[in-house]
């Protein structure tokens, strides 16, 4: 016998002011990748408080990743909190949403845990701003066993199938020669000047891009002094394409402009590589479940929108291993703001984004009941994911 959809919306409800008030103490507290110290602890603690039962903590050998479970056996269902902020501008992804709403809808499940047909895990999964905890998490078997894997994003829009891009980091340093810079800079070696033609010489290739490709850096080290001919400079790049064979693609280029830079400047460069993020593979047959859960909770979602960019996220990684889906909700007008703005972050503490992460927690318990529930459907997202492997 089914169980009651309302019942898990009105377990939500019971829960809302808990929920909203710990989503906003995460947002008054930001914590950065693997620091979310706090962050976990309320968390944890608000788990085993509903639960009356122990939270896995330290999970996987990170400090910060925790895990709940309830129900038993097969099928088992991940529903994923994300909790790090970011540098200067706090909770401008709405990370404090999203343990929130990871938080209900697991919480509204647990009271129906003796009648699941199969089992529900809330796994909290730090560092996501460039940390990559889900693949820590991922390496040390965490998502053994685990038949699909779900979590909501904030956004100013509602799509369900939104694409992400893999990512990877390159920090470069170059090596010059100091000098004086006004008694003899005939005798010194500019690494600044190379740093500076490795931008220019990234920004004639753009023309060779890709559509989805990204390529932006930043300057780490301009010098020592100003009179002094640069000995030492350093540049940081993140790259992103659609695909990996792409991003290896302008890896090669991105390299081969910062050797051409500082053989032009008669200097040395050196690179430190770091793998980011994969590409985010949706699974739709339950992108399109939740959609219609939303659908049914009096919200409509647009499948997906070329309109508006993407960004990158280690869900991407564990959507190459596990069923997984990554949707988006508004918690703005769309246009209004997007991640990674002050503005955003404002919203992520509003009485909108409040409502929006209750709606998500609702709707995700709806899509992780269905999927316990409907053996024909888990079979269809497998299917899925197997023919898109």
């Amino acid at each position: 016998m089914a169980l009651d959809r309302k019942a898990l919306d009105l377990c939500v409800d019971e829960l809302s002011q808990d929920l909203s008030a710990l989503s906003r103490r995460i947002h008054a507290n930001p914590e950065l990748c693997w620091q979310e110290h706090n962050a976990s602890t309320w968390l944890g603690d608000c788990l085993e408080r509903e639960l009356g039962s122990g939270v896995e903590r330290g999970l996987g050998g990170l400090a910060t990743a925790f895990r709940a479970r309830v129900g038993n056996g097969s099928p088992k269902i991940a529903i994923l909190a994300e909790y790090d902020a970011l540098p200067d501008i706090g909770h401008a992804c709405g990370h404090n949403l999203i343990a929130g709403s990871a938080v209900g809808a697991f919480l509204a499940l647990a009271r129906q845990a003796s009648a699941l047909p199969g089992s529900v895990e809330i796994i909290g999964t730090p560092a996501e701003e460039g940390g990559g905890g889900k693949i820590k998490l991922l390496a040390a078997g965490v998502f053994e066993g685990v038949d699909a894997a779900m979590m909501f994003h904030p956004f100013d829009r509602d799509i369900l199938a939104h694409s992400a891009l893999c990512s990877m980091r390159i920090a470069m340093t170059y090596h010059g020669v100091p000098a004086h810079a006004a008694a003899a800079p005939f005798s010194g070696k500019s690494a600044l000047t190379a740093c500076l033609e490795t931008f220019r010489l990234i920004d004639s290739q753009r023309v060779a891009f890709r559509d989805g490709v990204r390529v932006h850096g930043i300057v780490t080290n301009g010098g020592q002094a100003v009179n002094v001919i640069v000995e030492h400079a350093a540049s940081e790049f993140t790259l992103r394409a659609q695909t990996s064979t792409e991003l290896e693609r302008v890896r090669e280029i991105v390299l081969r402009c910062a050797r051409g830079a500082a053989m032009a400047c008669d200097v040395s460069v050196s690179f430190d590589e770091k793998l980011g993020y994969r590409e985010m593979r949706n699974n739709l047959t339950m992108a399109r479940r939740f959609g219609a859960a939303l659908e049914a909770l009096g919200r409509n979602a647009r499948e997906t929108d070329t309109r508006v960019g993407a960004g990158s996220t280690d869900m991407g990684d564990l959507s190459l291993h596990i069923p997984s889906i990554h949707p988006y909700l508004a918690i703005c007008d769309e246009g209004e703001s997007l991640c990674h703005e002050h503005r955003f972050a404002d919203c992520a503490a509003s009485d909108r984004g409040m409502s929006t992460m209750l709606i998500a927690a609702k709707a995700l318990a709806r899509t992780t009941l269905d999927l316990l529930e409907d053996p024909r459907l888990l079979g269809e997202v497998k299917g899925e994911f197997e023919a898109t492997r």
